[in-house]
């Protein structure tokens, strides 16, 4: 199956969104973690747009979805794009939507002028890990992610 079709979404779309963080999140152990609803899709994303997000549908059916947003490098001079989730309905997986999803945000990517596109991996995610670098992505072991969340950003802000 070659000819894919994507559907960027709109405010009609928050309960399909939520629902695709709440499968990826059951498959990545953590649904214990969204605090996100509806509401507040809709103000961050719809509102104040500071994310966006594509499905890719078989007929007429959403069976993948990315939500991805800008990020800025002061060493390329320019934004880059970046993947927050990337998921695909268990029962569509191996029928080539995530590499369409990954296609389609490379393309958007250089439309928009952006100088690279990222997205990080679970380390235990062997299976992400094997696609992605089949696709060409290179890991970027010599980094390491930090966050701040709940009372550490919280004494952090003070």
């Amino acid at each position: 199956m070659d000819d894919f079709k994507f559907k960027f979404a709109t405010e009609n779309d928050l309960s399909t969104i939520l629902s695709f963080i709440k499968d990826l999140a059951i498959y990545e152990n953590m649904l214990d973690q969204v605090v996100s609803d509806e509401n507040l899709l809709k103000e961050w994303i719809f509102e104040k747009k500071k994310a966006e997000v594509i499905f890719v549908l078989e007929g007429e059916k959403e069976v993948g979805f990315a939500l991805f947003f800008h990020n800025f490098s002061t060493f390329l001079g320019r934004a880059g794009l970046y993947l927050e989730d990337l998921f695909v309905l268990p029962e569509y997986r191996g029928k080539g939507y995530g590499k369409a999803l990954l296609k389609k945000l490379a393309r958007i990517a250089k439309e928009r002028g952006c100088g690279r596109f990222e997205w990080s991996c679970l380390d235990w995610n062997k299976p992400s890990i094997d696609f992605y670098k089949s696709m060409g992505a290179a890991s970027m072991d010599e980094w390491t992610v930090y966050r701040l969340t709940g009372d550490s950003l919280d004494n952090m802000a003070k």
